[in-house]
């Protein structure tokens, strides 16, 4: 085994260690690593375990969660799709979520409970897939998946234009805006509870068909061969896919990026198969969006950034390497 494979692991683990630290140690209010330790403990001031355990612990719980749902999400569609340019979005799953949170806000459903926002923004991924299904059929083609997904979010996206557009006042507008931005802020053990299950069932159904991934580097057909039930395997892409994305989008808000660029960071520390990529992206995946809610933190500005903008800034080197690459091929 190359070193560059041994020390993957130890890596991510020290990694998300710094991470998740870092993201509950620091905030507007400073706090010393050995009274975070007290407090986590049950022990300490009073209001110090109140703004760690009841603030700053679901933040960065949902962090890791999201982040390793992206993660693992942007790794399995860029192995099932063969495109390394595959993510959550492909399939329309997210801009589905996102616009069944846009209706909870446009119609002020989201006045009634504080899980009507969680709770349409799952059902709007499983009705993107449910349409996904309808356009795509029973064709087993990538490409066919890819198409169908760019018309559902395509449309799911025009939707949420047009609430944006019709909006009563700019009040209801800038709300809506401010939510597809995405964020953790404000987020309490309830939110965890939402999308815990979701990500859980999401992550299992992605995780499930690792073999699979592998045998369809070689092909539809040879994979067929080797006795891979492609219909099955496209059923469990899909349903992990709007589950658990449809659970992180509910409660993080629209974030972009992570799922894309993070199989591509670890690619090179594997053996480039792709389900050696998968547990290694979802470990980057939460790293990396703990790390990126720490810096929406500590970044001064008059208001504090939203997530989406953070990872979307992190995603635009990756595609530029990704150019390079390209233009030494050509």
């Amino acid at each position: 085994m190359p070193s560059t494979r041994r020390w993957l692991w130890p890596a991510l683990i020290l990694l998300l260690v710094i991470a998740a630290t870092a993201s509950v140690g620091i905030g507007s209010a400073a706090i010393p690593l050995p009274r975070v330790l007290r407090a986590l403990a049950g022990g300490g001031d009073p209001v110090e375990r109140a703004i760690l355990i009841e603030l700053r612990l679901p933040r960065t719980l949902l962090a890791l969660l999201v982040g390793a749902m992206l993660g693992i999400a942007g790794a399995a569609l860029q192995g099932y799709l063969r495109n390394p340019l595959a993510e959550p979005s492909v399939l329309g799953a997210s801009n589905g979520a996102a616009l069944g949170a846009v209706v909870a806000l446009y119609f002020g459903l989201a006045a009634w409970h504080e899980a009507t926002v969680p709770l349409l923004a799952i059902l709007g991924a499983l009705a993107s897939l449910a349409l996904l299904f309808v356009l795509a059929g029973r064709a087993e083609s990538a490409l066919t998946l890819i198409l169908a997904g760019i018309a559902v979010g395509t449309l799911a996206g025009a939707g949420i234009s047009l609430a944006l557009n019709l909006s009563p006042n700019p009040f209801a507008a800038m709300e809506i805006a401010t939510w597809l931005l995405g964020s953790l802020e404000d987020r309490s053990f309830h939110h965890v509870a939402l999308a815990l299950p979701c990500i859980a069932v999401g992550i299992t159904l992605l995780a499930w068909d690792g073999r699979a991934l592998d045998a369809l580097t070689l092909g539809e057909d040879s994979a067929a061969t080797l006795g891979i039930d492609l219909a099955r395997v496209r059923i469990r892409m899909l349903l992990g896919v709007a589950l658990g994305v449809g659970g992180a989008v509910a409660v993080s808000g629209a974030i972009g990026f992570v799922g894309l660029i993070v199989p591509h960071l670890v690619r090179p520390w594997t053996d480039r198969s792709p389900s050696a990529v998968l547990w290694p992206s979802a470990a980057g995946g939460a790293a990396l969006l703990c790390l990126a809610d720490v810096a929406v933190r500590v970044i001064p500005s008059s208001n504090e950034l939203r997530l989406g903008v953070v990872t979307a800034f992190l995603g635009v080197p990756v595609f530029l390497v990704h150019l390079m690459r390209e233009r030494r091929l050509w």
